[in-house]
């Protein structure tokens, strides 16, 4: 894709893989998936100017990310006030992050809060995002149906209680940036 029209878009796809988005900005560290930016998301800052997207994704992503923290500062710094930012992650329970061994984090329904203005922990610094969605999101069986709705009505006993008896599948989040 040409600069020019690369400049125009104002859409954001951190980690594409083979699942480039289209009318997004594909970032990926392979070049060999052809994203449109080739980038190491473990670098920072990222090759994108302030406030420049309105939307950004970073579908299983975060988990490999070293410094979550600097993570949420960039997507802070790169989103337009109001943007929209999608994430997903394997639940913390979730077998999958004991097989790929570039999983660098197991994260739970609570871990956004740590990024959110007003949250008593917060001290990352990344305090410009509003929580507007998130789901425990579970393998589509009969039973599971039963335990989505549990779980995502009653998130914190799901997480101390039942998490590692029905382990979630992953994480569905969506933050707005504020500025």
């Amino acid at each position: 894709m040409s600069p020019t029209k690369l400049s125009a878009l104002t859409k954001l796809n951190l980690g594409c893989g083979l699942k480039p988005l289209p009318d997004h900005v594909n970032v990926d560290v392979v070049a060999a998936v052809n994203p449109d930016v080739v980038h190491d998301l473990n670098q920072f800052p990222y090759p994108f100017a302030d406030s420049s997207f309105t939307e950004i994704c970073a579908y299983d992503v975060v988990e490999h990310i070293e410094n979550l923290p600097a993570l949420f500062r960039e997507i802070w710094r790169i989103g337009r006030p109001g943007a929209t930012v999608h994430l997903t992650t394997p639940h913390f329970s979730c077998f999958n992050s004991f097989v790929d061994p570039t999983h660098r984090h197991h994260l739970s329904y609570y871990s956004w809060d740590y990024y959110t203005a007003g949250h008593p922990f917060n001290f990352y610094g990344s305090d410009g995002f509003k929580i507007v969605r998130r789901d425990i999101i579970f393998a589509p069986t009969l039973c599971n149906k039963l335990v989505h709705r549990l779980a995502n009505r009653w998130p914190a006993g799901y997480e101390s209680r039942w998490a590692w008896i029905f382990p979630a599948w992953f994480l569905s989040v969506e933050l707005m940036v504020v500025k």
